[in-house]
């Protein structure tokens, strides 16, 4: 990675490469955002509202949004 890049990314150090702590930092974000993406799913299954079926399955697809951001990291 350039320097252009790494200014863009905060989390990337100047050689390009994440430190075991920021590595873990990264996996507990994947985490979290299978777990509210998964939370989501299943109010989406239980819910008769359309209107908010329709607002809960936008944040799922939110949820893999940032899940697809985080993994794009590593």
């Amino acid at each position: 990675m350039d320097n252009k890049e790494n200014a863009r990314n905060p989390i990337v150090g100047g050689d390009g490469t994440m430190s075991p702590k920021e590595l873990l930092y990264i996996e507990d974000a994947l985490g979290h955002e299978q777990f509210l993406k998964q939370q989501c799913q299943n109010a989406v299954q239980q819910l008769q509202d359309q209107d908010l079926k329709n607002c809960v399955e936008q944040l799922v697809n939110k949820h893999q949004q940032i899940f697809n951001a985080f993994y794009g990291l590593v």
